[in-house]
Parts: structure tokens; sequence; C-alpha cells
């Protein structure tokens, strides 16, 4: 069973378009158009067009594209600011706050026409962003799904607690765990596609595939594609196995 998926997105219309371009040569290379083209979430923050993101997946779902989009940390931060200024995520530190400039929220807002956020009063930025963030890319944010078992893989944004079953995994373990997860290398029943953790290139670890490599800081976005237990990437110059660490 094959299955495509891109890495953390934050806000690169560009890069995501790109990577659907891969995906689009790859399918003629192969005569495979029906497989699934996942998106592992962090489609907001950091980049320069987190609503065009948005847009772009919301349309291509709507005409009935086979896409599945997660949720992520920085998609649920997001949609939880615009429902209230006030609104801590679990997973966040106290002293930190979705338009602290590490996070990349008040790039967020700027796509929507919201300026200077990092820069004003929260109350006022929250006003603006109440009166220029449309309530169906908020719909959409707060109902997307944060795991999508596809044959032998199971696809989430940061990855699973091991040792808890799939069905009993808690949300903010699946868009924030960082370890155990990332340690772990015991066989979690299924190979767990995943991101929100950076690291330079994508990375098989035999339980799990990391791809988010960065884009969110000017780095490439990853696109791979599964089959089975094996992963490759999908460049411009066509896949690369991408096979386990020893």
């Amino acid at each position: 069973m094959r299955a495509y998926s891109i890495g953390d997105i934050h806000g690169h219309l560009d890069k995501l378009t790109a990577a659907h371009a891969l995906i689009a040569r790859d399918r003629e290379v192969t005569g495979d158009g029906d497989a699934p083209v996942i998106h592992v979430g962090d489609l907001v923050d950091r980049g320069p067009d987190s609503r065009g993101v948005i847009e772009f997946l919301r349309e291509g779902l709507a005409r009935g594209e086979n896409w599945v989009v997660l949720k992520g940390n920085h998609d649920r931060m997001f949609a939880a600011f615009v429902g209230d200024a006030g609104h801590q995520d679990a997973g966040l530190r106290a002293a930190l706050s979705w338009l602290h400039p590490n996070l990349g929220g008040a790039e967020t807002l700027r796509s929507y026409g919201v300026r200077n956020a990092a820069d004003r009063p929260v109350a006022g930025v929250w006003e603006d962003a109440q009166a220029l963030v449309p309530e169906a890319h908020l719909r959409f944010l707060r109902g997307l799904p944060t795991l999508h078992r596809f044959g032998e893989a199971a696809f989430v944004h940061a990855g699973i607690r091991p040792g808890i079953a799939l069905e009993a995994q808690a949300e903010d373990d699946l868009v924030w765990i960082r370890e155990p997860f990332l340690s772990d290398r015991r066989n979690h029943g299924v190979l767990v596609v995943h991101g929100h953790t950076v690291v330079d290139s994508a990375r098989h670890y035999g339980n799990r595939v990391n791809i988010d490599s960065g884009a969110g800081y000017g780095r490439p976005l990853t696109t791979v594609v599964i089959e089975g237990g094996e992963a490759f990437v999908i460049t411009e110059a066509g896949r690369v196995a991408l096979p386990p660490l020893p």
C-alpha cells in the first residue's frame, strides 16, 4: 500500500505546491493516481503565507482530492488564540505565548492582514484577528484529525506515547510529544510517520520516520512515499531510498 506524506509546512505555500508537483510527477512514473497524500500538520506560523496554505488545502479537499490534513500544535494554537486571546496551550511553556517571536504567530496573522502582532497589546491584536481571520479557516483547523492509520503506517504530527494503543492516544501527545517517543526503539505495531522535531533531512529509525526538515526555518519541505515498511524521499531527480538507520 502506497501513501505520500508531506512534512511541516509552516506557511510556505510555494514549497507546498512544489511538493505536490513532485508527487504528481511520481504518480506519472508509477501510474498510481489513487494513493493518498497525508500532510502531517503545522500548516501555519513562521512562513509568509499561512492563509494561502490553509486555502490551498481546503480547496483541494473540497474538490475531492485524496488528501488527509492532520492537526499540528501550531495549528491548534492559532485557532485557540483567535477564539480566546488568553488561551494557554497545554503543551506550551508558561513563559511563552503563541505570539512569541520563536513561535511565529505574528507571521500567520500578517498573512490575514493583522499588522505588527508581536509589537502591540494583545487585546488589539485579538480584535483584529477576530475581524480578519475567516471563520471557515478556524472551523477547518479545529476539525482536523490528529492521527491517520493507513496500511502498515500511522501518520501523526508529533508522535505517539509508547505503550499506549493508537485509539487511546491523547491529543496533547499526538501534537506535542517528543520524549519518551523519540528515544523509544520498540516496535509500535505500525511505522509512525511524523514531523514536529526538526532534523537535517528525513530519517528512518526503523519504527518511525521523521519528515520535518525545517521548512519553517528556511530549509526544504520534505515529501516522502511510504510503501509498506519502506520509505523514499521524492526529489527533483526522482525517488531516493530512505533506509532505516543502524
